[in-house]
């Protein structure tokens, strides 16, 4: 899926903040229902067809709801913790062959997505993974995840995050995570973009998701998530890294994920048409 962290100095980005500055107020509180497209537009100075877009964008991570012929409605605050079974996307997926391959790992500026989920300050840093969870040898789920500032996971957790992470610290730049290691399942070939930093292995020594490596430390118990789900298409640049038609239909699983009442964890699921189905078990 397009990086956010690609726009972040857009006039799309800013127009982003600017809503959810307003939402952060209480200008739109949480329920309310946004303007109609014409006149939300003519007050922020900005033309229809970019407030759209940037609607659409606000839909997918989570912000808003929108509904053909209602418009544009604000989402609640989070449950409180404890309401999902918290499972990373590989157990998810059925019961077929499951191997990750992680095209990038870096440390970033807070982008669009991650600043607003993760509540992120301008001198922090998150950890970004980008993997594809392949099912029987199919692209079935390609994931961006940020973990927060390391500074945030040791006062929320303790060392087990960023242990997880298996970076030392934030460092200066995208490959601070040192050369190149190839782990398990972590081959390429034909894809978008060459992996970037390190393979981190899970549980089987295999690369996995963040969530799944959130899940193998021993902070595993103090986590928390909130959810929810849209439909999307895949766009040009989703459509190359899993090869598959731009305009194929896909869901998008947002997740955001706490521990001590801080979120440590926001993620972007998107599941192709076809892909497995989701398995997903009732907390007991």
């Amino acid at each position: 899926m397009p990086r956010q962290g690609d726009r972040r100095h857009s006039p799309r980005v800013k127009l982003y903040q600017r809503i959810v500055a307003a939402i952060d107020d209480g200008t739109f509180p949480p329920g309310a229902k946004l303007p109609p497209e014409p006149e939300l537009a003519a007050h922020l100075g900005v033309s229809r067809s970019g407030l759209r877009e940037v609607l659409i964008l606000l839909q997918e991570d989570g912000v808003i709801t929108r509904r053909q012929g209602s418009g544009s409605v604000v989402n609640q605050p989070p449950p409180a913790p404890g309401l999902e079974r918290l499972l990373p996307v590989e157990a998810l997926l059925g019961s077929g062959p499951r191997r990750c391959r992680r095209l990038a790992v870096e440390w970033e500026e807070p982008t669009d997505f991650s600043g607003y989920h993760l509540r992120m300050a301008p001198t922090e840093r998150a950890c970004f993974w980008e993997t594809v969870v392949d099912v029987d040898g199919a692209p079935a789920c390609f994931a961006h995840e940020w973990a927060a500032d390391e500074s945030v996971l040791r006062a929320a957790a303790g060392p087990a995050l960023v242990a997880a992470l298996g970076t030392g610290s934030a460092g200066p730049g995208p490959t601070a995570t040192g050369p190149t290691t190839a782990g398990a399942g972590s081959e390429n070939p034909g894809g978008p973009q060459e992996p970037r930093g390190r393979e981190i292995p899970g549980a089987d020594g295999a690369a996995c998701t963040m969530l799944a490596a959130f899940l193998h430390s021993g902070a595993a118990t103090m986590l928390t998530a909130r959810s929810t789900l849209g439909a999307t298409v895949l766009g040009t640049e989703r459509g190359l890294a899993v090869s598959r038609p731009p305009e194929t239909p896909a869901m998008l699983l947002t997740q955001t994920v706490s521990a001590a009442g801080r979120p440590v964890m926001a993620a972007k699921y998107l599941f192709p048409a076809g892909a497995p189905l989701l398995s997903l078990t009732p907390r007991r």
